[in-house]
């Protein structure tokens, strides 16, 4: 409130002497954007879209118009390359194709599915360009030992707000990144509003803590409330232990996303690990799931 104060006179102090200005800002070149993933036990999953411009309008249309389905995708462990399949889906309510590129059943032989401790390799060749990017599903050292539900401190009123913990132990040596998900009842997995960290202050540790109900960034975000479960919900977290270039990727990517509109931030570099100029990521997770149902 102070600094509002201050800021007021200053900003009628200087409307009587400001200058228009106008930006005529160039159109930026088109760029291949990423969204890649290998999860423990499960198929890759690749969505690629074309970029666009800053101030372009975002609708569910114009989206689907950005997708990329005339890509050649490519996954390999190292021993064997699969070239996977892109599917067309129409969003329920929406009509609009959505699509990505996922396994191929018909090339059983070549087939990938995500293992603990194994690297991987994407290759993309689109418009005569290719992109590479890798990365490691690390072995699950990293864990939930138990969860369980607590009333919100100072807060009177526990009728819907209801906490999860979570004890966790961390294994020696830096560098155990994660990333967590919710899941709340049959609605699917969200990421936290702080969805990755690392191990800088728990290394070799086990310690207790919150675990904040994951946020769908679509939508309008109560942010009084959302961390919060309610009693009788059947929570399931989706507990991630990822490498560095995931992390540094997803790191980014939120610390923008929560600075839009300030003022006093500094601009964020999103810290993608796709070759050839491309935006994005391809990420590796070795997943826990571990179920909590707090009571009525």
């Amino acid at each position: 409130m102070k600094m509002h104060k201050l800021l007021l006179p200053l900003l009628f102090l200087f409307i009587a002497c400001e200058k228009k200005v106008d930006f005529k800002l160039k159109e930026s070149a088109t760029l291949l954007t990423v969204d890649a993933s290998i999860e423990s036990n499960d198929a890759p999953l690749v969505i690629l879209t074309k970029s666009l411009n800053y101030f372009s309008k975002v609708s569910a249309d114009v989206i689907a118009s950005s997708l990329v389905k005339d890509a050649e995708v490519f996954i390999s462990n190292g021993t064997k390359t699969h070239k996977l399949r892109r599917y067309d889906v129409t969003i329920p309510g929406a009509n609009v194709a959505f699509s990505f590129y996922s396994s191929d059943p018909s090339s059983p032989t070549t087939i990938i599915t995500g293992e603990f401790g194994k690297t991987y390799t994407l290759r993309i060749v689109w418009q005569g360009k290719e992109y590479t990017s890798t990365t490691t599903i690390p072995l699950l050292t990293k864990k939930i030992d138990s969860m369980w539900s607590v009333r919100p401190p100072n807060t009177p009123d526990t009728s819907k707000r209801m906490v999860v913990r979570a004890r966790v132990t961390d294994p020696p040596g830096f560098g155990n990144y994660i990333r967590y998900f919710t899941k709340v009842n049959s609605e699917p997995f969200n990421p936290g509003l702080n969805s990755v960290f690392d191990d800088a202050l728990v290394n070799n540790s086990t310690y207790t803590v919150d675990v904040d109900k994951g946020v769908d960034r679509n939508s309008d975000i109560d942010f009084n409330n959302f961390a919060f479960f309610a009693k009788g919900d059947t929570v399931t977290v989706k507990f991630s232990n990822i490498d560095k270039a995931t992390y540094d990727f997803w790191r980014t990517v939120e610390y923008s996303y929560q600075s839009i509109g300030n003022p006093f931030s500094s601009p964020t570099k999103i810290l993608g690990n796709i070759s050839n100029g491309a935006l994005g990521y391809f990420g590796g997770y070795a997943n826990q799931f571990k179920t909590v149902i707090i009571p009525k």
